[in-house]
């Protein structure tokens, strides 16, 4: 009995046309906000969901992070990620699930002061972990993940 049951799934998904399980992926580059030369995509679109690089408080388009501290690379670095939403016809509204590494845990409470203020109607699902050091130098990176498509 568990044989045909088996042989009849195998049966039916050979019937599946193989292209019925390719996604569309494009890869973006704007150039604006990631600087061009570095071996990364600013964010890939897969199907309805944009993938974004993860960003330093970096000014766009340079390798040069923003004075300021915490508080000036966490502002930068949500600024570089609506910019990118904008490019690819998102908002903030359109996150669905932020990453923030912070170079130093204890300075979790400032970064969310900053966080906060980028969200006006719901705040997307996040993680936040300290590392022992990101690119440049940088306190913060915050990597994101936005849906296309109506948001609740």
């Amino acid at each position: 009995m568990i044989a045909r049951q088996w042989r009849y799934t195998l049966a039916a998904l050979c019937l599946v046309p193989a292209g019925a399980w390719t996604a569309e992926v494009e890869y973006r580059n704007s150039g604006g906000v990631i600087d061009a030369q570095l071996p990364f995509s600013e964010a890939v679109r897969v199907d309805d969901t944009l993938y974004l690089a993860g960003q330093l408080g970096v000014k766009p388009g340079t390798l040069e992070l923003a004075p300021g501290g915490i508080e000036g690379e966490a502002r930068q670095a949500m600024e570089n990620i609506r910019a990118v939403l904008e490019r690819n016809d998102l908002t903030m509204d359109d996150l669905v699930k932020c990453t923030a590494m912070l170079a130093d845990i204890g300075e979790w409470e400032r970064f969310n002061a900053v966080y906060r203020t980028f969200f006006d109607k719901h705040f997307p699902a996040r993680s936040a972990f300290g590392t022992n050091g990101l690119g440049l130098g940088g306190r913060v990176e915050v990597e994101c993940i936005a849906a296309y498509g109506d948001t609740p």
